[in-house]
């Protein structure tokens, strides 16, 4: 064999080499991009019933029922004042205030003791025991007489249960006196503590006093001047005479 014949065919091996290479880099480039593209695949249909759109939970408040308050019930209770209308001058008597209600809410009336006046009405009261301190107020009145206690008394209010005031009086002079016994209620916030006051009732009463014997001022006063009166007259300075003369005369009839 030539050296040329030889010599082609090398080349003619190498041509074939570089041409197999190229080919073999040609198909691994196709089936690379093959593989990486997805398979063709039929469109699917979405019924418009089957789209459930994305919704994010929002909290909602309760639904607001308008309730209207119901106004508590006044609590009815009866209110008596007993005192005595006549005292002796230098003697002493009690004036007695009682607000009550029994444990079933009926009025009941006060025991009276005799001789007494008494009066008694009845009264409501603000049903405020929830939210507030009630609390009954007293004052009695009175000028010319020894009152105690003189200022004013307070007690707690509560359901149903029964307040009373007491006072000591003493008339020192025969004459008549007359004056007012006051009730008032306190209502006390029991979350604020703000304070408001109203009065209640106001009773006047009349007391006579009279003299060691029981004898009323009336009388005394009426006695009084008849006795300034004699006293008046016999004081003339012509009345000696005129009792003497008088007397003479009854003795030259006889």
């Amino acid at each position: 064999m030539s050296r040329t014949t030889f010599s082609s065919r090398i080349a003619l091996n190498s041509a074939r080499r570089l041409f197999l290479l190229a080919l073999t880099f040609l198909l691994a480039s196709c089936g690379g991009a093959a593989a990486s593209e997805p398979p063709a695949e039929s469109p699917i249909s979405i019924e418009p019933t089957q789209i459930q759109p994305l919704m994010t939970a929002v909290p909602t408040s309760p639904p607001v029922i308008a309730v209207t308050a119901q106004p508590a019930i006044p609590e009815r209770r009866r209110l008596t004042l007993e005192y005595p209308p006549r005292i002796r001058a230098g003697d002493s008597d009690i004036v007695r205030l009682t607000l009550e209600v029994d444990e079933n809410g009926n009025i009941t009336p006060t025991v009276v003791v005799e001789g007494n006046v008494t009066t008694g009405e009845v009264i409501e009261i603000p049903n405020l025991y929830e939210t507030h301190n009630v609390v009954a107020q007293a004052r009695f009145d009175i000028a010319g007489v020894e009152v105690s206690p003189p200022d004013l008394s307070s007690q707690t209010l509560f359901p149903g249960q029964t307040v009373r005031f007491i006072w000591s009086i003493r008339p020192t002079e025969v004459g008549i006196y007359r004056g007012t016994v006051w009730l008032y209620l306190e209502f006390a916030d029991k979350v604020s503590g703000e304070k408001s006051q109203r009065a209640l009732s106001a009773q006047t009463v009349e007391i006579e006093a009279v003299n060691l014997f029981g004898v009323p001022a009336r009388v005394v006063r009426v006695v009084g001047g008849i006795g300034s009166v004699v006293g008046a007259v016999v004081g003339f300075p012509f009345f000696e005479d005129v009792v003497k003369f008088s007397l003479r005369r009854r003795k030259k009839r006889r």
